[in-house]
């Protein structure tokens, strides 16, 4: 049965004018060797959103995306202010196009059927393709390979208060890459962005 989850939110800087993540994505992460191929395996334990975050991500769980989209809604419902401001919801796009499943925009849509906000999952779009951002580490290349790789529809946006959604936040490159795009191609009047969860690490 889905229900609100845990929650310990901590802001988030950025272009935006608020950000928030709603928990850490994990708790602890501990090496614990190598599997039959040679590849590194961890004892990880996640917080309740972390958690949901992974099964909706990594197991296409419809039931922990709605428990997910329940506490977005909660946390935003405690800012009136916010949402009095929010004209459209925006989610973040998807870094693999080609997934049948997309969580982000299946959770906006939920956030935005719970919080009767409309959602645009067309009004921000990758302009051109961008290396594989997985192993790179470093912020400022990150940035760097991101700078204008999005676009924003000013006919949808302009003078409009928009929040930006996403599952989990690791260095903010791509949130601040799509969050410029927001103001200056698409005319939003304002920008906050929420993330379920986020890395422990920058990295």
């Amino acid at each position: 049965m889905s229900n609100i989850l845990k929650m310990n939110p901590r802001p988030l800087n950025g272009v935006w004018k608020m950000g928030w993540a709603l928990d850490l994505h994990t708790l602890s992460s501990e090496f614990v060797g190598y599997d039959e191929q040679g590849h590194e395996v961890f004892d990880t334990t996640r917080s309740d959103l972390g958690e949901a975050v992974y099964q909706a991500k990594y197991k296409s769980d419809k039931e922990a995306l709605v428990s997910i989209a329940l506490t977005v809604a909660a946390f935003l419902q405690e800012k009136p202010n916010l949402l009095k401001r929010t004209d459209v919801i925006v989610p973040m796009p998807p870094s693999k196009s080609g997934r049948s499943f997309q969580p982000v925009i299946l959770l906006a849509t939920e956030v935005g059927k719970l919080l009767a906000k409309t959602v645009d999952s067309a009004a921000v779009q990758k302009k051109r393709g961008t290396r594989e951002l997985k192993n790179v580490k470093d912020y400022e290349e990150r940035s760097e390979i991101l700078e204008n790789a999005f676009t924003a529809n000013a006919s949808k946006l302009n003078g409009r208060g928009v929040l930006l959604l996403d599952d989990l936040y690791r260095s903010g490159a791509t949130a601040n890459a799509v969050a410029k795009a927001l103001y200056h191609d698409g005319g939003a009047a304002s920008v906050y962005f929420v993330a379920v969860t986020k890395t422990r690490s920058n990295r």
